[in-house]
């Protein structure tokens, strides 16, 4: 019967040891996402809505949090290793592009309020 030992020695070797939990890295991954999210509901609700009154802000609050997520991803994107060591690689590059959508929604949103400001 192998001893423990042995077995995390075999284990290392063939690269089979998985990190599970929220480390540090996955949960700057997932806060990065959270904003992106967040500037995508704000962007997509504002974007919905046409026309100047109330909530001229918004469309901008979703340009920034979008903006916001893409630079808190790239930070993390950059500081990484590879995917599946724990570092939140993956986490990064899905946050991105949740922040990217956002952002775009925010511009779109911005300018239609824009637009609808300057008829």
């Amino acid at each position: 019967m192998p001893d423990a030992l042995h077995l995390l020695s075999l284990g290392i070797a063939h690269g089979s040891v998985a990190v599970g939990g929220l480390t540090s890295g996955r949960a700057q991954a997932l806060a990065a996402l959270g904003i992106g999210l967040i500037s995508i509901v704000i962007g997509a609700r504002t974007a919905a809505r046409s026309g100047a009154g109330k909530g001229r802000a918004m469309p901008s609050v979703a340009l920034v949090a979008g903006l916001a997520g893409i630079v808190l991803s790239s930070v993390r994107l950059a500081q990484s290793t590879a995917i599946g060591t724990g570092s939140g690689r993956l986490g990064a590059i899905v946050a991105l592009v949740v922040g990217l959508i956002g952002s775009v929604l925010g511009g779109i949103a911005l300018a239609r309020r824009r637009a609808a400001v300057s008829r």
